[in-house]
Formats: C-alpha cells, sequence, structure tokens
C-alpha cells in the first residue's frame, strides 16, 4: 500500500534547484574559459561564472544552516547497512526489475550509497572547488593602488583541484540525471522534487508517526 508524504520542504526544494541552475551555469562558463565551448564570450563568461560562484557561496551558507536547524544534516550520515546490496542494484539488479533494496522514509530520505556519495561532495568535493575557486580569483587582486598576491609562485596547480572538483560534479550530475528516472515511475522523483509529495509505502512512511501526522505537521511548519 501506497501513500503520499510530504517529503521535501519548500526550502529544500529550493535549495535543490537553485543549486542546480547554479551548477550547470558554473559548468558552462567554466567550459568557455577553459576553450571548450563558445557562447557567452570569455569576458562574458568569466563575469557570469564569478557572479554564479558568489551566489552558489551564499546559498551553501543558507543551505549549511538550514541542515543543521532542522537536524536534516543527520540524513548524510553514512552507514554500512543495505551498502553492497544497494550498489548491486544500481549496477545489476536495477537492469532486472529486482526490488529496490531500501526504502524511503520521512526521516531517512537517502539510501546507503547516496549518503556516501552525498556526503564526500560535501565535505570533500564542494570545498575543494569553493577553496580554489577562491584561491585563484584573488591570486592577484588590486590593494592600495597596486597588485597584491597570494606567497603563491604559480595557479596551475590550484586550476588543477579547481578542474578535477569540477569534472567529478559533472560527473555526478549525469550520472543524478539518470537516477532521477529510477524512481517508481520515470517521473516519480522529478515530481516529487517540484510538489514536496512523493509516493512511499504506507510501513515506512514514518518512524514513530503516522503518515497523516507528518504530512500534515510538515506541510503546515514549512
Amino acid at each position: 500500500m501506497e501513500n503520499k508524504v510530504y517529503i521535501y520542504r519548500s526550502f529544500e526544494r529550493f535549495w535543490h534547484w537553485m543549486q542546480a541552475v547554479l551548477i550547470f551555469m558554473l559548468a558552462a562558463t567554466g567550459f568557455e574559459i577553459h576553450g571548450s565551448i563558445s557562447f557567452f564570450g570569455y569576458k562574458n563568461a568569466v563575469t557570469y561564472h564569478n557572479i554564479s560562484a558568489y551566489i552558489f557561496m551564499v546559498l551553501i551558507v543558507f543551505a549549511i544552516f538550514w541542515h543543521f536547524v532542522t537536524g536534516e544534516w543527520k540524513q548524510y550520515i553514512p552507514t554500512s547497512e543495505h551498502l553492497a546490496a544497494q550498489l548491486n542494484f544500481y549496477l545489476f539488479g536495477i537492469f532486472k526489475n529486482a526490488p529496490h533494496p531500501t526504502k524511503k522514509a520521512v526521516l531517512s530520505k537517502l539510501n546507503p550509497l547516496q549518503r556516501l556519495v552525498y556526503l564526500s561532495l560535501k565535505i570533500l568535493v564542494i570545498p575543494t572547488m569553493v577553496i580554489s575557486g577562491l584561491l585563484y580569483m584573488f591570486y592577484r587582486y588590486p590593494q592600495k593602488g597596486t597588485i597584491a598576491g597570494l606567497n603563491i609562485d604559480s595557479v596551475e596547480v590550484i586550476a588543477l583541484f579547481h578542474t578535477a572538483a569540477a569534472f567529478v560534479l559533472t560527473a555526478f550530475i549525469i550520472v543524478h540525471l539518470y537516477l532521477i528516472t529510477t524512481g517508481t515511475t520515470p517521473t516519480s522523483n522529478l515530481k516529487a522534487m517540484i510538489t514536496g509529495f512523493e509516493e512511499l509505502d504506507h510501513h515506512h512512511t514514518t518512524e514513530n508517526k503516522s503518515s497523516k501526522e507528518i504530512t500534515a505537521a510538515e506541510v503546515n511548519n514549512d
């Protein structure tokens, strides 16, 4: 039996879609800065890339605050339980129409593999991008009528770290777009991130709460 449950709050959905837009903008302008594509023009690409980066950093600050205030940071605590089964499902089971090894719930939105991947993005990949990006932007900067600089001989290493992290994030986005289609229906995961509601097995909609209580409480407090 399935029950429609309010899984994703309004800020969570806003953060998700704004983050997606910014990542695509950063990727497009980044590729143009590297000379891989030509669309905005080099000077505009640099400007748009920097603006998008600043907005992205502001969004990160708000997201961190929201995660700790709401307790949603607990969603990313890694676990080894069902991890092997989840990996096997994505590699083989999904192509054999096998049942999903884990069930989504309000207090457990991410499967074990998602927890591990998302946590890695949040504490490794994105911080690497942000820090290397800031170092790259402020390697040389105006100060008191002259050009001051960080005590770094070359930006090559910084650029390599920034580019490597960007490619990892791009690879994640590609895989993420595919996995969106692996829900109950090809569009169910997408609809859930738009409306906030998702069809869940009644038995797994809650941990010590009824699904109706969760739906009403979460919508009213959103």
